[in-house]
This record gives structure tokens, sequence and C-alpha cells, in this order.
């Protein structure tokens, strides 16, 4: 079984149509989102085709991406009234 691993997604995106792209390739991979941070259960696989569809989509000069994997033995911290974050037993993707 492929392991999926959680990664946090990022961009600023300068033109409006690419913008719109961006957001349409993010969303194919993304289990929640706050505006424009996407947390995504990424495979190998998975992690490779969104950095290649994001070449396509955006600017290397005028936009900002940054894909960062989240360490699994780190410890999770909240601030004010926000509470832990709590895995399903199951995540659908697609």
């Amino acid at each position: 079984m492929t392991q999926r691993k959680l990664h946090i997604a990022a961009y600023d995106v300068a033109d409006d149509g690419r913008l719109r792209d961006a957001l349409k390739l993010l969303k194919g991979y993304a289990s929640g989102r706050q505006k424009s941070v996407f947390e995504c259960f990424l495979t190998d696989a998975e992690r490779a085709a969104l950095l290649t569809g994001v070449r396509a989509v955006l600017d290397p000069i005028e936009d900002r991406f940054a894909l960062l994997r989240v360490e699994p033995r780190g410890k999770c911290r909240v601030l004010g009234r926000a509470e832990p974050p709590a895995d399903p037993p199951w995540f659908y993707v697609g």
C-alpha cells in the first residue's frame, strides 16, 4: 500500500487567469484549505504530478509556490479557540 504524507501547499499568484488555474489544480489534490493554503495528503507520485502541474501553470518570475511536508512526529500547537486536528477514520481523494 502506498503511504500518503501530509503536505501544506501555498501560493501567491499575480495574474487572475493563472490564479484560477492554480486553484483548480490544487483543489484536485487538497483535502482542506483556507484561502491560498491547502492541506494535501500525497503519495510520492501525486507529489511529483502536482509539482509538474504547478510548473505548467505558474510563472516562475511573478508567482510563488511552496510545498512543505509536515513532520508526522511533530507536536501540534493551537492558539486561542482553535482545536487540535483529529484525523477521520478515512479520507476520500478524488
